[in-house]
């Protein structure tokens, strides 16, 4: 049920845009900008709900919570990332999407190298 309603929504503020586009086409952006996130916080409250699974999850099994909370943040980075980017092309501006995206992978590598290191460590101490 929930899909559906971010699929409703998602095809209503694509219709509105193509609307918006005729009419007024300055606005066509800003009402692509607004519906993504009304949409982002429509699907962020069902994310609470698994972030609680995940945070059980984590303390059943002795996992680093300090990792935990570097994954999330890489994905949390891979998704603004993935939002950024679309909202820049879909204005007509790839050369700065391709930039945002740029600067993503940049970001999720620098905060991947705890995991790295961590890892690393682990492999060391096997040897």
């Amino acid at each position: 049920m929930e899909l559906l309603k971010v699929v409703i929504l998602g095809v209503v503020i694509s219709i509105l845009s193509v609307l918006l586009k005729q009419v007024k086409p300055e606005y066509s952006i800003v009402s692509i900008i607004v519906g993504s996130l009304i949409l982002i916080f429509y699907i962020l409250n069902s994310f609470q709900g698994l972030l609680a699974n995940f945070t059980a999850m984590i303390d059943k099994t002795g996992i680093d919570r300090e990792m935990f909370v570097t994954m999330l943040k890489i994905i949390g980075v891979g998704y603004l990332v993935e939002f950024s980017a679309s909202i820049c092309n879909d204005s007509g501006n790839s050369a700065i999407a391709d930039k945002v995206v740029l600067a993503g992978k940049i970001l999720i590598f620098a905060l991947s190298m705890p995991i790295v290191s961590t890892l690393f460590n682990f492999v060391m101490d096997l040897i």
